[in-house]
């Protein structure tokens, strides 16, 4: 890796570190794995150098044409009154019309600012993934979690019912339907225990690390909410989403590009001189050279529909990124809604499942009281067993989708 490489790698990564936003307390690890993502993702890396790749274009378009050097050789001498001409240098060089070569260059550096708002939305996208891949991951453990408590609050049914079977006081019908209820909990549990591996996979996928240590992950999620409204975040949005920043640069590239088009149908200016080396004349006199400048000329731009055409071009080109601009808003304000009802509702389930599952617990304990005092109704017991993890599970998820709702509020607008 040559210099320039490493101190662009160098850049590259400080520059990731002071974009990341700070985390709240409880955050730290998660963004410490956005910063890894940010140092190792390679679609992340090839972003940026579409980015610095466009940056090069500016210093290209903005240099003056090179210059014409031409060297001519009189196979026979022309006979002048100073002597004979034996050879000729010409020098020339094109100077764009006035402003062309600005236009230019304020064409190029607009179209790098696109690239890089492209850069910025790949990295904002990235982030929002493996923000909702992580809260997946903890809902996943979370039930795994759960399911292993459900295991062992049967198990204690089992050998209550046990109990209650040698004592003649129930039927082995008890034993049977805890079996059943265990059975469809370890099913349940062996599926998750593969879900989490997939998870895994794909999070360490996003970060593109070798390092394969154990995810970490909280015991409980943070309760977040969104710091502004909700109509300060659609104005957030119109002002700083990405996608709609990249098509704003791309606009201003196109009003220079069609500066440059109309420039083009004015003349350039080709300034230039001859040096002329001639021979001894008559009398063996040692010829004078002639030196002629300077020597000016123009491109005259005759076929004007070519030039109108070039404008033409370009201006539909500006109105196709206008609407362009007016849909992905309109797209955007949708996915908005979309992501402000799921953020709603993710708060409405947390309240509702949080209260469900303590009435649950309640009655569930009311119910093996009961039963342990002689009621028979075990059937109502494993009814209000699955309520339980049912709720318990329900909560988890409504966590866990309540700031995949943020992350991607916050996507939407650019963070």
């Amino acid at each position: 890796m040559n210099i320039q490489k490493i101190y662009i790698s160098i850049f590259f990564y400080l520059f990731l570190l002071i974009a990341i936003p700070i985390s709240g307390f409880g955050q730290s690890e998660l963004r410490n794995y956005l910063e890894e993502a940010a140092a190792n993702n390679s679609g992340l890396k090839a972003k940026f150098n579409d980015y610095l790749a466009a940056l090069e274009r500016a210093p290209q378009v903005k240099a003056l044409p090179d210059p014409q050097v031409a060297f001519a050789y009189f196979i026979k001498p022309v006979e002048t009154r100073m002597g004979p001409q034996e050879f000729k240098f010409s020098a020339s060089q094109m100077f764009p019309w006035f402003g062309t070569l600005k236009a230019k260059e304020n064409s190029a550096i607009q179209a790098a600012k696109a690239k890089y708002e492209a850069f910025e939305e790949a990295k904002a996208k990235l982030f929002h993934e493996i923000r909702t891949t992580y809260y997946n991951l903890y809902f996943n453990k979370k039930a795994i979690t759960i399911s292993l408590d459900n295991i062992d609050i049967l198990q204690s049914f089992r050998k209550m019912s046990e109990i209650k079977l040698e004592a003649g006081l129930v039927s082995a019908l008890d034993g049977y339907r805890i079996e059943i209820e265990m059975g469809d909990l370890e099913n349940q549990l062996a599926l998750l225990r593969d879900k989490q591996f997939v998870l895994e996979v794909m999070f360490n996928n996003l970060l593109n690390t070798e390092n394969k240590e154990e995810i970490w992950l909280p015991k409980e999620l943070w309760h977040t909410d969104l710091a502004l409204s909700k109509e300060a975040i659609l104005d957030s949005i119109q002002s700083n989403n990405h996608q709609l920043l990249n098509l704003s640069f791309q606009q201003q590239a196109l009003s220079f590009r069609k500066e440059v088009a109309k420039k083009a149908g004015k003349p350039n200016i080709n300034i230039g001189f001859d040096y002329i080396v001639t021979g001894k004349g008559d009398m063996n006199l040692a010829g004078t050279d002639v030196f002629v400048f300077p020597k000016i000329g123009l491109t005259i731009p005759l076929y004007r529909n070519k030039y109108k055409a070039m404008i033409k071009e370009v201006v539909y080109l500006e109105t196709a990124k206008e609407l362009e601009q007016l849909n992905k808003s309109n797209i955007l304000e949708t996915l908005f809604e979309k992501g402000w009802k799921d953020y709603r509702d993710g708060e409405r389930r947390i309240h509702l499942f949080h209260s469900q599952l303590e009435l649950a617990r309640k009655a569930l304990h009311l119910l093996e009281t009961n039963y342990a005092t002689g009621n028979k109704n075990f059937e109502e017991i494993l009814r209000m067993e699955r309520k339980l993890l049912k709720y318990n599970l329900e909560l988890e998820k409504a966590k866990a989708d309540k700031q995949a709702a943020i992350s991607f509020v916050s996507y939407l607008m650019g963070k």
